[in-house]
């Protein structure tokens, strides 16, 4: 019985690595993307809303730092709980108009930014598990 659920968890725990690193990468290249080009248009959003345009370097934590958290696995829960903050906030500044659309194609107009927060809500709760450089029982793991 003990080998049994054993197993069980070394499948969840690949499961959990599966989430860590598909939503980790695409949400980095994302963040290379603004290191490239810089976060002067968000900077520009957020003055509109009557924001310090200060606050648009946080992306780069929530889009460069929490993503390499979250891959190597270490203080995955928070690092996840911040990309679902970046999520939150990047539909409240850019795609508040698109909540309600569907695309060409019948999808949802915001099924990328939907399954990011989807993925970061639920690394906030199941954590990096085993397959992570803060090992299942680390520390926000």
């Amino acid at each position: 019985m003990a080998e049994a659920k054993g197993k069980g968890n070394a499948r969840e725990d690949a499961g959990k690595l599966v989430l860590r690193v598909a939503l980790g990468l695409l949400i980095l290249l994302h963040g290379i993307a603004k290191l490239r080009g810089g976060v002067g248009f968000i900077s520009g959003m957020l003055a509109q809303q009557g924001l310090p345009g200060a606050l648009a370097y946080g992306v780069y934590v929530g889009e460069v730092l929490a993503p390499l958290l979250i891959l190597a696995g270490v203080w995955t829960r928070l690092a996840a709980a911040v990309v679902a903050v970046n999520m939150v906030v990047a539909v409240a500044l850019v795609h508040m108009g698109e909540l309600w659309s569907l695309s060409k194609t019948g999808g949802w107009e915001l099924e990328l930014q939907g399954m990011f927060l989807a993925a970061s809500v639920a690394l906030a709760l199941l954590g990096a598990g085993r397959y992570s450089v803060g090992g299942a029982r680390g520390r926000f793991n």
